[in-house]
């Protein structure tokens, strides 16, 4: 009797080893992929400056927007002047700096309006990472600020905000974006001509004149302009102004919980295993 219980034994625990194998491998696999949710919050004051939908992505620290005192490369110029974030997602995809990527849309302003974000209100948005993720392991994002000509938010530094450290644990990101941090495209003239200026008139892309310059900070709006008579809180230049808040967190998964479940049933099994062996020997 004991001799076959100890075979049974053995075959099940053939079967624990595997499942416990199974769980490792569970667990592992979910090590290499991740949820995140990415959130951005316009803190700005009421009357103060919109952010249309936010642009991000997840790479490898070579995805590079722009650079201060060079030209604006012409995703980055779509963007400004229009907050159109199509051409800077295909720019990403096709640089091979990751393959991660998508575009947070706001409430609008109004139910006819487009996605924009205005103060006190966010947007969110979950993102999978699979595979590798020393390949999504840095954060960037840009949005246009409205209205404007061509001035927008963006980290013009790809190592400037890192989600994930070099064994591939979590960091997120928490942080604001304040007025010295808005940059100017230098596409297009900041005449403040409502038939040039995003949110102020403007109904056609890529109008107003051309400026051929680089980006740079951005001086603030005309003082007694069309911008800040018609949003009297977004002059960005007032010490302490702050635009927005943008969060990276993480989202439990659930495939790693039932990789820990199965692991947990596993020694739940070889213990009564074990007291049935211990009865019959008695």
């Amino acid at each position: 009797m004991r001799n076959q219980s100890l075979a049974v034994l053995k075959n099940q625990g053939i079967i624990a080893t595997m499942l416990a194998v199974s769980s490792t491998l569970t667990m592992a696999s979910t090590a290499t992929a991740a949820t995140l949710k990415v959130t951005i919050e316009n803190i700005a004051p009421q009357n103060g400056l919109v952010v249309t939908p936010l642009w991000v992505g997840f790479h490898d620290g070579s995805f590079d927007i722009f650079n201060l005192d060079e030209p604006a490369s012409l995703s980055l110029e779509r963007l400004a002047e229009d907050g159109d974030t199509a051409p800077i997602a295909n720019e990403f995809l096709t640089s091979g700096a990751g393959i991660v990527e998508g575009t947070l849309l706001g409430p609008g302003i109004s139910p006819t309006s487009p996605p924009v974000i205005p103060p006190t209100t966010s947007a969110t948005r979950t993102f999978t990472l699979d595979g590798n993720l020393a390949s999504s392991r840095y954060f960037s994002y840009a949005a246009m600020i409205v209205p404007s000509n061509d001035a927008f938010i963006a980290n013009n530094n790809p190592f400037a905000v890192k989600i994930f450290d070099e064994e591939g644990k979590f960091l997120g990101a928490d942080f604001i974006i304040s007025g010295d941090r808005i940059w100017d495209a230098g596409t297009e003239v900041n005449d403040e001509v409502p038939e040039n200026t995003a949110l102020l008139g403007q109904t056609m892309p890529n109008t107003g004149l051309d400026e051929n310059g680089v980006v740079k900070s951005h001086p603030g709006f005309i003082s007694g302009g069309n911008i800040l008579s018609a949003f009297p809180n977004a002059d960005f230049t007032t010490p302490g102004y702050q635009v927005a808040r943008i969060k990276v967190e993480q989202v439990p998964e659930p495939a790693t919980t039932m990789g820990l479940f199965a692991l947990g049933g596993m020694f739940f099994l070889k213990r009564r295993l074990r007291q049935r062996v211990n009865t019959e020997s008695d």
